[in-house]
């Protein structure tokens, strides 16, 4: 679960701004995305071969 206080002299959009930088610094947003469809084991070891192809 994410947290953020917002300080009596913090207006809304910066604590806002701060919640959606934690948010994906976790990985939420991420993760949901991966789990909002099935995904074949094939379909997710070509997507992972993929992305280490790209990153080197």
């Amino acid at each position: 679960m994410i947290y953020v206080t917002v300080q009596s002299n913090e207006s809304i959009d910066s604590a806002l701004k701060r919640f959606n930088m934690k948010l994906q610094q976790s990985g939420v947003l991420r993760e949901l995305k991966e789990h909002a469809h099935y995904e074949k084991p094939s379909e997710k070891r070509r997507r992972m071969k993929r992305r280490r192809a790209s990153r080197q």
